[in-house]
């Protein structure tokens, strides 16, 4: 089994904005994401702490960006954490930001 290219990277992390519905809280029956470490945008929207500063970097992300990260909250990520593949073009252009190589998408 190859090993997982995020658990050397975070870039996406560190380059993004992380918006979502406030449903997805743990406060709301059925969310997960823990709502301490997000702000309101509007009535529904959340946003992930620290996706916002410049440069951004996630509140959940730990380690050093480019050698050894792990999410805080993987298990309750939020949607567009989930979303994000390894190898898209998302993921690509946050590698590149951080002066990091490319990687192929996983099939």
């Amino acid at each position: 089994m190859a090993a997982n290219p995020c658990t050397a990277c975070g870039a996406c992390c560190a380059a993004y904005r992380v918006d979502f519905h406030r449903l997805d809280l743990d406060t709301a029956p059925g969310g997960a994401v823990p709502a301490a470490l997000t702000f309101p945008l509007t009535a529904n929207l959340v946003r992930m702490r620290g996706t916002d500063d410049f440069p951004p970097r996630c509140v959940a992300l730990a380690g050093e960006i480019g050698r050894e990260v792990r999410c805080a909250i993987y298990g309750n990520r939020p949607g567009p954490c989930h979303e994000l593949e390894p190898g898209s073009d998302a993921c690509n252009r946050a590698r590149r930001r951080h002066g990091m190589a490319a990687i192929l998408a996983s099939s």
